[in-house]
């Protein structure tokens, strides 16, 4: 049986380190950060079972880090760690979706509790999957967002992770013509500060991958505009 998986977003090594230790006694795996940034590509580097999310942190606070989470996925655990007369903190935090919050000083015995009863939340409500609804599909191109399995006509497709994410985002909006912006937001995140030519290498690559070796192209150019993803009609 997997372990469940949770990530600790919290900036006091102390407290880091008692979570972290009781948390792996209790059977889970454990992931770390100590302030938002790190935490935001954590979250986006893999699919946690839960965050533990303190909300003073440096680089970028965990009620913006929270913002940024709901904004694409309403259905991860969020449990906030606020300091006990943080009002504001925890009226925001959960106006934002968080599904708990804890106040600091906290017990051990509180916090998994509450940790094992969003968790049977989460179990509960989990959408039920059926077998087809696994794949996303255009034309002969589908993708396993369960597996990350990338299969064209029949021959599967091996991708870097940012060539998957790419493809994943250009596929779950197919038929939209998508600008660069658009693209680098949701691939490469609000705090990536390089240019949008990284879209066009990055579409070279999908490319080379996606439709040099097959009958038809499935990614397009829209001049001036950007790209879409689209069947050939």
């Amino acid at each position: 049986m997997l372990k469940e998986s949770i990530l600790i977003v919290e900036d006091e090594e102390k407290i880091l380190r008692l979570l972290e230790i009781e948390l792996e006694f209790e059977g889970y795996e454990i992931g770390k950060a100590t302030n938002g940034l790190d935490a935001l590509e954590s979250y986006r580097a893999r699919n946690w079972d839960l965050i533990l999310l303190d909300v003073m942190l440096p680089e970028m606070s965990g009620i913006e880090l929270l913002r940024r989470i709901r904004l694409k996925d309403s259905f991860i655990p969020v449990i906030l760690l606020t300091a006990k007369d943080s009002i504001e903190d925890k009226v925001s935090g959960l106006d934002l979706g968080a599904n708990d919050y804890i106040t600091k000083p906290f017990r051990m015995e509180e916090l998994l509790a509450r940790i094992r009863a969003v968790l049977r939340i989460k179990q509960a409500t989990a959408p039920k999957l059926e077998e087809n609804d696994e794949w996303i599909y255009v034309s002969d191109l589908k993708i396993n967002e369960k597996t990350r399995e990338v299969i064209r006509s029949k021959n599967d497709i091996t991708l870097t992770p940012k060539e998957y994410d790419l493809l994943l985002y250009l596929l779950k909006n197919k038929r939209q013509v998508l600008d660069r912006e658009q693209i680098l937001e949701a691939v490469w995140g609000y705090d990536y500060f390089g240019e949008t030519k990284i879209v066009d290498v990055y579409i070279r690559y999908l490319r080379k991958k996606i439709d040099a070796d097959f009958d038809y192209p499935l990614i397009h150019t829209v001049r001036g505009v950007g790209y879409v993803l689209k069947e050939v009609t």
